[in-house]
């Protein structure tokens, strides 16, 4: 069953697990990634929580231009998983990583409290969750491979 004025299916099951959605994306410079840190004091991945009929990769585009004012393309899906943020707040992660135009410095808006550039080696002793830790690693190896192709 479909809700016509929105074009939006709704379930039967009420009782089916529902969580906001958020885009986020692996940002590097060189040999470094961007960081954002949030109100929680914890390092993060740029991006944001998908919009109603948004599609997940225009989301990406949009919250990486408007939290770092940077345009980029978008690269391979990374990982998707489940944060509980705290007790009740739960989140889907969903990670990119991508291809900023270049860049010689990075600025934040004002919904961050920091931005930084860190090396892999740095991200393991910085406060964030695994997950994103997870992507990062995995888009620092994928694009070794490809500059190895190159």
């Amino acid at each position: 069953m479909t809700n016509i004025q929105h074009n939006i299916p709704f379930t039967q099951d009420n009782r089916a697990y529902r969580f906001p959605v958020s885009v986020k994306g692996v940002v590097l410079q060189e040999s470094k990634v961007v960081l954002l840190k949030n109100e929680r004091d914890e390092w993060e991945l740029p991006g944001g929580k998908l919009e109603l009929g948004e599609e997940p990769e225009i989301c990406f585009v949009r919250e990486i231009k408007e939290e770092l004012g940077l345009n980029v393309k978008v690269g391979h899906l990374l990982d998707t998983w489940v944060y509980q943020i705290s007790e009740g707040v739960v989140v889907l992660i969903i990670t990119y990583g991508c291809y900023p135009e270049p860049f010689s410095e990075v600025t934040h808006s004002p919904e961050h409290k920091d931005v930084g550039l860190f090396t892999l080696e740095e991200i393991n002793f910085l406060k964030m969750p695994n997950g994103y830790k997870k992507s990062i690693q995995k888009w620092f190896e994928l694009s070794a491979h490809q500059k190895a192709l190159q």
